[in-house]
């Protein structure tokens, strides 16, 4: 099973850029679906950015395209977020994940998360 570790958050000025990593320890990723959670206080868990087990296919939601990428290099087991022109309303705690079934924009289909790393972002 993954084992997921989120990292690279940290805070930064509005229009500012991070780079998130999520490494699997277990060494299993290449085998499965990622996504990119969020959450900040006192709202919902919401989704991201999502990628393909190849790396062929990513999703985004509508909040976050063309802004953030999401990609993985399988070699590494590691999947990353880069988060360009970030805004207030980004701020959050972040989560990576893996996807066991279903629709790749709901958390429920998701089996195993990290922990999360914290994102600020000042205006």
């Amino acid at each position: 099973q993954a084992q997921l570790v989120e990292s690279g958050g940290g805070s930064v000025q509005s229009g500012g850029s991070l780079r998130l990593s999520c490494a699997d320890s277990a060494r299993t990723f290449s085998g499965y679906t990622v996504g990119w959670f969020r959450q900040a206080p006192g709202k919902e868990r919401e989704f991201a950015a999502g990628i393909t087990g190849s790396g062929g296919s990513t999703y985004y939601a509508d909040s976050v395209k063309g802004r953030f990428a999401i990609f993985r290099d399988n070699g590494k087991n590691t999947v990353y977020l880069q988060m360009n022109n970030l805004k207030p309303e980004d701020a959050a705690v972040y989560y990576c994940a893996a996807r066991s079934s279903g629709s790749i924009y709901a958390s429920g289909s998701y089996r195993y998360w990290g922990r999360g790393t914290q994102v600020t972002v000042s205006s």
